[in-house]
């Protein structure tokens, strides 16, 4: 997995199936997520959140723990540690940084990270209230196969934008979460 991930690539984007069109010119914030690998009863699994449905943006959608990155962190990959702490309660000392992937480019104007880890151990998972709704995890083998994931669409200013969605049981998994699991599969085979 440290060699998939230390290939060079090319950055992804919330724009990627729909054209420069809808990508504007804009100065792009960087944050970085964390992609935290677990096994769980010997298989790996990938843990993801439901934000909170309160939440002025993306409320109740599916996301990696993660979030901008704040002048106090030296990089994204400590956003990431930080976030996915705060968020899940993922203690620093239990990740073990297997690499990250190239830059995803959001419809929310950031440049986000995705760093890869592995979880050396299980922890108790602690949804932040204020931010997350419920952790939960898939198999990492059902977001590595492409015939898990399609493109579907909706109206965005004015435009039908698509984007990729890879669902697993009751969570729609889509957006930019789902593009960035993508780029994940379509680097680990």
């Amino acid at each position: 997995m440290r060699q998939a991930l230390a290939q060079p690539g090319e950055a992804s984007s919330d724009f990627d199936l729909n054209g420069p069109q809808m990508a504007g010119a804009v100065s792009l914030r960087p944050a970085g997520v964390l992609v935290p690998l677990i096994e769980v009863d010997g298989e790996i699994r990938v843990i993801l959140t439901k934000r909170a449905s309160h939440l002025k943006h993306h409320p109740g959608q599916i996301a990696f723990p993660g979030g901008k990155q704040e002048d106090s962190d030296a990089d994204v990959i400590e956003a990431a540690l930080r976030e996915a702490e705060e968020e899940i309660g993922l203690p620093r000392d239990m990740v073990e940084v297997l690499g990250d992937l190239p830059p995803h480019e959001t419809v929310s104007v950031f440049s986000v990270t995705p760093v890869v880890a592995r979880i050396t151990g299980p922890f108790d998972r602690v949804p932040e209230p204020g931010e997350v709704e419920e952790v939960f995890d898939v198999p990492l083998a059902h977001l590595l196969n492409p015939d898990n994931y399609w493109i579907e669409g909706r109206r965005w200013r004015g435009q039908r934008r698509n984007y990729f969605v890879v669902p697993w049981g009751p969570y729609y998994v889509w957006g930019a979460t789902a593009r960035m699991l993508r780029v994940l599969a379509d680097r680990l085979r």
